[in-house]
């Protein structure tokens, strides 16, 4: 056995379809084994997108569209009342100072620029002083039963 004499496997290979070349060929000859008529019998079809579909109107614009997205939406990172606690009680946050975002952000709660929202979830023991972006109704009932006290920071 030499390099001369390898040939692959029998049946491993296969010719290639001799297309369009006539009837004798037995590959439809008139249409070349690309059925009758149409935009895909034609040359030039592997020009097409894969989404055409031929002038119809396309899925994307069919189907129907839902909701509404407000582009002048603010949002906010919302943090319970139960969760500032717990962090008071295991020394991440002091009760003394203040809570302000960059407090929130050094504890690693918060990222820098999140706009922050305490909400009332959860039980308060000590004061806080807390300055924060916004707070739910009862989280400053809470905050101001507990003897601590609540500063709104402009949203800007």
């Amino acid at each position: 056995m030499n390099l001369g004499t390898l040939k692959p496997a029998k049946g491993a290979t296969r010719r290639n379809k001799r297309l369009g070349r006539g009837v004798g060929s037995g590959k439809g000859g008139h249409s070349s084994s690309r059925g009758n008529k149409g935009q895909k019998s034609r040359t030039g079809n592997h020009r097409m997108p894969s989404w055409f579909e031929g002038g119809q109107m396309p899925l994307q614009r069919r189907v129907p569209k839902f909701g509404f997205k407000n582009p002048n939406r603010v949002s906010y990172n919302v943090l319970n009342l139960g969760q500032l606690g717990a962090l008071i009680e295991s020394g991440r946050l002091s009760a003394e100072s203040p809570i302000t975002p960059a407090s929130l952000v050094e504890a690693g709660l918060v990222r820098k620029n999140d706009r922050i929202k305490i909400l009332g979830g959860g039980e308060l023991a000590v004061a806080l002083n807390i300055e924060v972006h916004a707070f739910s109704r009862s989280a400053a009932e809470k905050i101001q039963a507990a003897g601590g006290s609540i500063q709104s920071l402009s949203s800007n």
